[in-house]
């Protein structure tokens, strides 16, 4: 098996067409065909079903996506560590992030990196469904290194680098019953209306940890990705949420308790792989990350 084969076949994938895969990498159909067709043949698996429109992907197809990205990443990893040694820290730097970067002086924490490092080029990405996405990538080789939250164990195949833990807040709406305590249960609060951020998120895996926990269910009945913005849905009358520590919040407009029986803390970390040699552009870019953001948040 050899990269072009897998570079073929990802084309495939994400262009949709045997003909846009070869526009995309230059090739006449013709080649296209005969590179995946050598693919399947040392595979012995059909990878794709052709239709009047698309090419669609077998089992055995979907089963090699992931497969196939980490090889070629693991490929350009390699080119990219001999040019380091050769001519110091350089090349692509893919950062994941969270929706919610204001914990994170982005702009301050670049321009200090790219002083120091002239000659690495960066990109930043914001996946759908928050730290569970940016996981998959930074495992798939897709991004070098990510913003996370990542509540519990340490997932295989990642490294951490604790960055921050803030404790959770329950809020509620003036006037809420609840309210007359310093600190709720959740069984006090199963049957409302909840405001939490989408599954994926780390504040919203931290919440639903503790129902299962007590083996209670509930209702999230609005989804917000913006989390600093939940205390302004709670004032609203639209339900209850809790909120990491670093969330701003108006004792004027919603109620601040404590979860009965429950440590909820928020965590924050640097994530990386283990299943590949870390480069050295990563390890700098890790080093800026540990002084900059420590410094300004510590373990809150």
């Amino acid at each position: 098996m050899e990269l072009r084969h897998l570079e073929v076949f990802l084309a495939i994938v994400e262009t949709g067409t045997f003909t846009a895969a070869g526009q995309r990498l230059h090739l006449v159909q013709s080649a296209v065909s005969a590179t995946l067709h050598a693919l399947e043949t040392e595979l012995g698996a059909r990878l794709f079903v052709r239709t009047a429109r698309r090419a669609i992907l077998t089992d055995a197809g979907v089963a090699l996506v992931p497969e196939a990205r980490a090889a070629l990443a693991a490929a350009a990893a390699a080119r990219t560590a001999v040019a380091e040694v050769r001519e110091g820290v350089r090349g692509p730097l893919a950062v994941g992030t969270m929706t919610t970067t204001h914990l994170v002086d982005l702009p301050r924490l670049l321009g200090r990196f790219q002083e120091t490092h002239p000659h690495v080029t960066i990109s930043l990405r914001t996946l759908a469904h928050g730290s569970r996405d940016l996981e998959a990538g930074v495992l798939s080789g897709e991004l070098d290194v990510a913003f996370v939250s990542v509540p519990g164990p340490t997932p295989p195949g990642l490294r951490l680098r604790p960055l921050a833990r803030f404790p959770m807040r329950l809020l509620l709406p003036l006037g809420h019953p609840a309210a007359v305590a310093d600190a709720v249960a959740l069984a006090d609060l199963a049957a409302e209306r909840w405001i939490d951020s989408p599954p994926g998120f780390g504040n919203r895996t931290v919440v639903d940890s503790a129902f299962a926990e007590d083996s209670l269910t509930r209702t999230v009945a609005i989804e917000v990705a913006d989390v600093p913005t939940l205390p302004a849905y709670v004032a609203a009358g639209l339900g209850v949420a809790v909120v990491p520590g670093y969330v701003p919040i108006d004792p004027e407009v919603v109620h601040v308790r404590q979860v009965r029986g429950h440590d909820l803390t928020w965590p924050m970390s640097l994530a990386t792989a283990t299943r590949r040699p870390e480069r050295a552009v990563v390890s700098a870019f890790a080093a800026v990350v540990a002084e900059e953001v420590g410094a300004r948040i510590g373990t809150a």
